[in-house]
């Protein structure tokens, strides 16, 4: 049995496949890496495959990442999360969250901030996305692979009552 707090989702990057023949591929909260998701005082988390929400139930330290390997590194993609907060959500205000990409593990992240200060009760899938950065020019392999991640680590609060339902990449 292993003693990692950490829910650790796919071991390998994830392969881009758009659903319904939609240039969008939906990432299962499950295939996610979650910081503390394996430990139920933090965290609602499926097993790796599962599909369902992650429930955030408290934490201070909001890391959720994931990785996937597209098939044109030359093609524009943005990512996101589809996103709610429960009736009993707190520590919110003036924390946004941040998503934040890069492509290739030599690759600059490039981000996006959003408040969830006027998410409103009971709105599901409230979409937060951010763009891709460019393509590294010295290797197109590299570039297949985009890291990405949803975060709130800087203010120190105690915040929960944050649903996942899915991630997602999409080309533009």
């Amino acid at each position: 049995m292993s003693t990692n707090p950490h829910h650790d989702g796919k071991k390998e990057p994830i392969e881009f496949q758009a659903n319904n023949g939609e240039n969008c591929m939906k990432i299962n909260p499950s295939d996610l890496k979650i910081i503390w998701g394996k430990d139920s005082r933090y965290w609602k988390v499926p097993e790796v495959g599962e599909e369902g929400d992650a429930e955030l139930y408290q934490v201070s330290w909001l890391e959720v990442t994931g990785c996937v390997k597209v098939t044109d590194p030359k093609k524009e993609y943005e990512v996101g999360f589809n996103i709610s907060l429960t009736p009993d959500a707190f520590g919110w205000s003036g924390s946004p969250v941040y998503i934040l990409v890069k492509r290739g593990k030599s690759g600059k992240f490039r981000g996006s901030k959003f408040p969830l200060d006027n998410l409103k009760e009971g709105e599901n899938d409230k979409q937060v996305k951010a763009p891709m950065p460019e393509k590294n020019k010295e290797d197109e392999e590299d570039s297949k692979l985009v890291y990405f991640g949803l975060y709130e680590v800087w203010r120190g609060k105690w915040k929960g009552g944050l649903k996942i339902h899915h991630a997602f990449i999409k080309q533009k």
